[in-house]
């Protein structure tokens, strides 16, 4: 018997291709006008690559924005590598699509957000928000996105 149509996890795929379009086109052409991202992602997923002092400081989740200064990005099949500055520091990183949290572009107020198991105990899911304000004076560390924001939660049309 089949087991149905997994939209969830069609949907899942899909705007994780998107941010890999986006990173790509990024990587070939650089950030057009006022364009930049912060990303969000899970420094416990067990194929991250960053610095052991990286990880200390942020062992659950980190966000970096890509904005003024980066370096070296490059996308992947399953993620992306870029280098960033903290502090003085150019450090590597490798970040797995699966253990990104959320990317917000607050230029264009588009977001995205995506559940992981460990939040819901169902399939996995993404919501959709739109954010109003946001700090972009940082190049690259662990400061989110500030503001309202409306969420559009994909539970509704699950059975």
């Amino acid at each position: 018997m089949a087991r149905g149509i997994d939209y969830g996890g069609m949907m899942h795929r899909a705007m994780q291709r998107l941010i890999a379009d986006v990173l790509r086109a990024v990587a070939d052409e650089g950030l057009p006008g006022e364009h930049h991202f912060f990303i969000t992602f899970d420094t416990r997923d067990a194929d991250v690559e960053m610095a052991d002092w990286l990880r200390e400081r942020y062992p659950e989740e980190m966000t970096i924005v890509i904005q003024h200064w980066f370096d070296n990005l490059d996308v992947r099949p399953n993620g992306f590598t870029i280098t960033l500055n903290f502090g003085n520091s150019p450090e590597p990183l490798y970040i797995p699509f699966d253990a990104v949290r959320t990317f917000v572009d607050p230029s264009v107020e588009f977001g995205l957000r995506f559940e992981n198991q460990d939040d819901d105990d169902e399939d996995d899911e993404e919501d959709v928000e739109d954010e109003d304000d946001t700090d972009d004076d940082d190049d690259g560390g662990d400061d989110a996105p500030k503001g309202g924001a409306e969420v559009v939660s994909l539970d509704k049309w699950r059975k």
